[in-house]
Parts: C-alpha cells; structure tokens; sequence
C-alpha cells in the first residue's frame, strides 16, 4: 500500500497518527507547520520531534524503532566511574541553556550540517523561557565543557543533542541527568535516534509500541515542582 505523506496547516495542531509514519525514510510524518510552543509541546507529547536542514521544510519524526535509555541499562565504563569518582567537574541544570544549545549547534565533532538550525534555536529558546525545555551544563574551572538539553513534559524527558569540549563531559552530563529523575522514579528516557556513543552508554532500540508504552507513562508522572530550577547538582 502507497504511503502518503501529510502537510500541516497552520491553523491545526492536529498531527497524523504514528502508524502513518513513513518506513523510508524512516519515521517521517509529516511536513509543514510552524515552530510554536504549542505545537512543539503537542508533537513531544505524542512522541514527535522536527528534524530538519536549512534549505528543508519542517519536517517531523516518529521513528521506529526508536532509541530509549531504560536507566537500569546505563553503562558506566571504569574510566568513566573513577572520572565521576574524582568529581572533576561541576554539573547543573538550566543555568545556561542558551549556551549549551549553541555549542550543541556548532559542536566540532559532527561531519553533517546541523539541524539545530537559527529557527530550531529559537524555537526551543522560547520552549526553554515557558519551562518545557532543559539543559544540563559541565563546567571544568568555571569553563561550560560539556552538556546537553531536551524537552521535558511532566516525567518525560526527550533528548535533542549534547556537547564535548573536554574528554567525557557529555558523559558526566547523560549520567547527572538519569541520576536526578532516577530519584524522581522515573526510569527511562528518550535519545529518538541511535548512534555509536548512545549505544555504548547502553541505549537500546525498541519498537514505536513500546516506546509509546514507556513516554505515556513517563507522561502521566509528575516531577517536584522545584526539579527544573537553575541549580548546581
């Protein structure tokens, strides 16, 4: 059967259902829309996220498989337990989200354009002011070294991209993170898309069921109210 792709209208927040997400090229729903705070909040509660080039429409996701963290299989390799051990470096969280996004945007390591394009960026700027979107920040002697952000709703936490400048600090930023929702007992996160470093902190994929199984319940936990103020862990 003939897979059609839908284009969004502006006026309707209104997404297609996953299961008319496309096999090749894996996951692609849909086109079209905007980059709203209520767009954005309604595509991540249903397990949709924009990917896209700067010479691309917006163009939104539904993999499947989709790539998950279950915390219980995080892999912390002995290198990096006698770095965590030495505390060498200071984690917090949503102290400065606008700097880690940027050099999320720019990290030296990736080969292929970026899809944290200027509207990606300030799009989830603004998610960040209204208390949907999240960074966590490394810093070595006052020195942001590493991090990550994502979208956070309710229990559910959606990973977007995250940062090197010294050896393993992304690392650090992925374990801080599981650590402080582990607490809140939440026990699994969403990475959408697999990779060689994910795999090997022990992200696994599973299918788009599944995963909807775990954001929907994720979803449906609350965090403290206090969990996401700027603080140093």
């Amino acid at each position: 059967m003939r897979q059609t792709l839908q284009f969004l209208q502006l006026e309707s927040l209104a997404f297609p259902s996953l299961n008319h997400a496309l096999s090749e090229p894996n996951g692609l729903l849909a086109i079209g829309g905007d980059l709203s705070p209520q767009r954005l909040i309604k595509a991540y509660s249903q397990g949709i996220f924009p990917w896209y080039s700067n010479d691309e429409p917006i163009m939104w996701w539904s993999p499947d498989p989709r790539a998950i963290l279950v915390f219980d299989d995080i892999y912390i390799n002995r290198t990096l337990k006698k770095v965590l051990n030495r505390q060498e470096f200071t984690v917090s969280i949503n102290t400065d989200f606008a700097q880690v996004i940027k050099f999320c945007a720019n990290a030296p390591f990736r080969k292929e354009d970026t899809w944290i394009v200027p509207s990606m960026r300030a799009a989830y700027i603004k998610l960040h002011q209204l208390g949907y979107a999240h960074s966590v920040e490394v810093r070595q002697e006052n020195e942001l070294v590493g991090g990550l952000y994502g979208i956070g709703i309710n229990g559910y936490f959606s990973g977007e991209s995250m940062f090197f400048k010294s050896s393993n600090a992304s690392k650090v930023a992925l374990v801080s993170l599981v650590n402080i929702l582990r607490q809140q007992g939440i026990n699994f996160l969403d990475c959408q898309m697999q990779n060689p470093f994910l795999k090997s902190m022990g992200v696994s994929e599973v299918s788009r069921n599944e995963f909807v199984i775990h954001k929907e319940k994720a979803l449906n936990s609350t965090l403290d109210k206090q969990f996401w103020q700027p603080r140093i862990l």
